[in-house]
């Protein structure tokens, strides 16, 4: 007779059907409802040393060393309302001297790396390379082609057509559009009269961007763009001034901002004048005694007594002209009844006690 061994049965959870296992989709659904906490905590090192969570901290925003923002929110802000000042007054003044509607709109106002700034001018166009001085630095105005053209146009008494041709500007067509730079650069320069002076003055003509090395490429320039509407010519204006030229100017701004909003208050001592000696000023003394119904007052007889509070003399109450202004306590000075004065009453409390209406009696 064969032995037989009894062969053992499989756990049920090896038995189970191939569908009855988790795919991994369900895998990651699982893992994402049961949180990151087998995770490593990311944590946050302070200058003074201290260790902390990173998500109890705050959100922690990457920095782009490449493209440093030197100016904050706030300064942006103040920059663009004066620059705001300068498109308002430079469109006027164009307007009266070209005899025609000249319209500027800011399109954009930011601060660029330098290497960015000349690789974003278009070719062909027109770059006048400017300094404002005594500041120190060269700044860049591109003036676009079709534009320039338009503006030749007009000065040698055309209508303003837009011009059409991509070209470079003939050395005749940039002393033209010389006038036009400089009233552009001179309300440049006339926007930061309330920090400093500035004269501009125009040192070079240029016809591509990528060849500029007026400053370093990674210096950062606030860009400023305009859009130009001159008769049917719709083109743009770009301004760029390096940031360590500017740079004084934006902290003089800053400190004067300042000592503007900075509330400085003076301690004014009241003076006597000699007008005031004759002048009269009712005076009152009363305090709060009690209240009674009308009822309780109709009761009242002659020979009646009415308790008072027993503190009620300390405090009496001094008015002037119908104000209480102070606080006191009552006694005799010979055969006349007086108040010593103890405090001032505050002036919040003035007119709440002014408009009380309630039982008094007066010395």
């Amino acid at each position: 007779m064969a032995d037989e061994t009894p062969v053992p049965s499989a756990p049920q959870n090896l038995t189970k059907a191939a569908s009855d296992y988790l795919d991994q989709s369900e895998i990651d659904r699982l893992l994402a409802q049961s949180g990151d906490s087998g995770a490593p905590k990311a944590m946050l090192l302070r200058a003074d040393g201290r260790k902390d969570d990173a998500k109890a901290a705050g959100k922690v925003e990457a920095y782009d060393f490449r493209n440093p923002v030197f100016l904050s929110e706030v300064e942006l802000r103040r920059l663009r309302l004066l620059h705001e000042d300068f498109i308002r007054y430079l469109s006027a003044r164009l307007s009266l001297f070209l005899r025609m509607e000249f319209g500027l709109k800011m399109a954009k106002l930011t601060t660029v790396t330098y290497s960015k700034f000349t690789e974003s001018l278009p070719s062909p166009t027109h770059i006048c390379l400017f300094k404002a001085d005594p500041l120190i630095g060269v700044g860049v105005l591109d003036i676009n082609p079709r534009l320039a053209l338009t503006i030749a146009d007009r000065l040698l008494g055309g209508r303003g057509h837009s011009v059409k041709a991509e070209r470079y500007l003939t050395e005749i067509e940039m002393a033209l559009l010389e006038d036009i730079i400089m009233i552009i650069l001179e309300e440049w320069c006339g926007q930061w009269k309330t920090e400093q002076d500035l004269h501009p003055l125009l040192i070079g003509h240029e016809n591509n961007g990528r060849f500029l090395q007026t400053s370093p490429k990674d210096a950062i320039v606030l860009a400023l763009t305009l859009e130009v509407n001159f008769g049917d010519c719709s083109e743009q204006l770009q301004i760029g001034v390096p940031y360590y030229t500017i740079e004084p100017l934006v902290k003089k701004m800053q400190a004067r901002r300042q000592k503007d909003s900075a509330v400085t208050t003076v301690e004014k001592h009241a003076s006597w004048h000699k007008a005031y000696d004759h002048i009269a000023m009712p005076v009152r003394a009363e305090w709060d005694a009690l209240e009674l119904s009308l009822r309780e007052i109709s009761c009242l007889r002659v020979g009646d007594v009415i308790e008072m509070p027993a503190g009620l003399m300390q405090q009496t109450r001094v008015l002037l002209n119908g104000t209480p202004k102070f606080i006191g306590t009552i006694g005799l000075d010979s055969d006349r009844v007086a108040v010593q004065i103890l405090r001032k009453i505050p002036a919040s409390q003035e007119e709440l006690n002014h408009g009380k209406h309630d039982g008094r009696k007066s010395p």
